[in-house]
């Protein structure tokens, strides 16, 4: 039997683990988690386990995961709060009630929550927000001297396109209204 935990640390006794796997009552274990974290081998009954592998509760982590995690949860924030409840529902313990709810589709997304669609903009003077990289701000305008220089002088940036994940053929971008390299 093989034996891979990456649920939640303390669900797998380790000394009970480790005397099987010295054992062969196991022939093999994976695990992400462990009942005291950071896991050190040099610590601990897995510190002599054969046959065994242990990542550090972080291995699906790289900055392309990272960057879809957050793409991902802001579109389906705003999604909810604009009154569109996503088709899929991923992860969603209460599907069938938010897809029996009529009053989603009677929200006007544009009046109750118009700052997500760029409404909160139109409230700052138009040299504030929008501003050119080398230009001064009318706002600023006799606060900074102008010598002094406001921009950082750098080369805008390209970005690349982002890959998709494994098994996903097309990222869904329909939800996204700003240029990827605008803050």
């Amino acid at each position: 039997a093989f034996l891979v935990n990456t649920a939640r640390g303390g669900l797998v006794d380790e000394k009970a683990l480790a005397q099987a796997l010295k054992e062969g009552r196991i022939r093999g274990a994976a695990l992400d988690v462990h009942e005291s974290e950071p896991f050190s081998f040099s610590q601990g009954p897995l510190k002599d386990a054969p046959n065994l592998i242990c990542t550090p509760h972080a291995a699906w982590y790289s900055e392309q995961a990272s960057i879809e995690m957050r793409e991902e949860a802001a579109r389906e924030i705003r999604r909810a709060i604009t009154g569109r409840i996503p088709d899929s529902l991923k992860n969603c313990v209460n599907k069938d009630h938010l897809t029996a709810a009529t009053h989603w589709a009677s929200m006007d997304p544009a009046v109750v929550h118009p700052e997500l669609n760029g409404a909160a903009y139109s409230r700052y003077p138009p040299g504030v927000v929008g501003v050119a990289p080398t230009g001064i701000p009318a706002a600023v305008e006799g606060i900074v001297p102008s010598a002094m220089s406001l921009s950082h002088g750098l080369p805008p940036v390209a970005h690349p396109p982002h890959a998709p994940s494994p098994g996903q053929t097309v990222k869904p971008e329909a939800d996204r209204d700003h240029a990827s390299d605008q803050l």
